[in-house]
């Protein structure tokens, strides 16, 4: 089968919820986050064969690693450079507020849009290079070691979508998957990103 990376979005939050960006990085899972930690758990079991557990630092996705964990018997490891993008002066504002500023900013590229920041935080190509470059290091590690299995990596949406959008070339297409939705990548083509 060979090494395959397994990124899975952390469970629900209230700000998910509430549709608004978190607050804080320690903002917790709610009882449906829990519930859909246990049910990716339940998935992942069957579906792959883990041997290693990763997480961001997030609550939220320690949360949803512990429970993961639990469930396949894997100890988590935080692993630095996956936690979710930094929203800046939009931390804690709802959604629809990220596109307000966005037109309102003279220099705002609606056809580069993945390259816009919000005062005080990241883009989402700041995102991709961070992520990918933790990836490649995770990839690498695996490889000298010959490890052949796979690896999951519990993190966050905007991290999912750079690295969907450094896999395809595309950031247009590039999503953000529902919460403890599972992508999979194939250490083959990550190395050929395109982005």
């Amino acid at each position: 089968m060979g090494l395959r990376i397994i990124l899975v979005r952390h469970g629900e939050t209230e700000a998910n919820r509430q549709k608004c960006f978190a607050h804080s990085e320690e903002i917790p899972l709610t009882d449906t986050g829990r519930q859909q930690a246990r049910e990716a758990a339940k998935r992942l079991a069957v579906e792959f064969r883990p041997r290693r557990l990763l997480s961001s630092r997030f609550a939220r996705a320690r949360q949803t690693s512990q429970i993961i964990g639990h469930e396949l018997g894997l100890a988590v490891e935080i692993l630095e450079g996956i936690h979710e993008r930094d929203f800046g002066c939009l931390m804690g504002h709802p959604y629809p507020r990220m596109g307000e500023m966005m037109t309102l900013d003279p220099l705002f590229e609606s056809d580069r849009h993945w390259l816009w920041r919000p005062e005080g935080g990241e883009s989402l190509e700041d995102v991709r290079q961070r992520a990918v470059a933790v990836l490649d290091g995770v990839i690498g590690e695996a490889r000298s070691k010959g490890h052949d299995y796979d690896v999951l990596v519990v993190c966050h949406g905007a991290v999912i979508q750079a690295i969907s959008a450094h896999l395809t070339g595309n950031w247009t297409d590039a999503s953000i998957p529902e919460n403890c939705g599972v992508v999979i990548i194939e250490p083959e083509l990550f190395g050929n990103g395109r982005t």
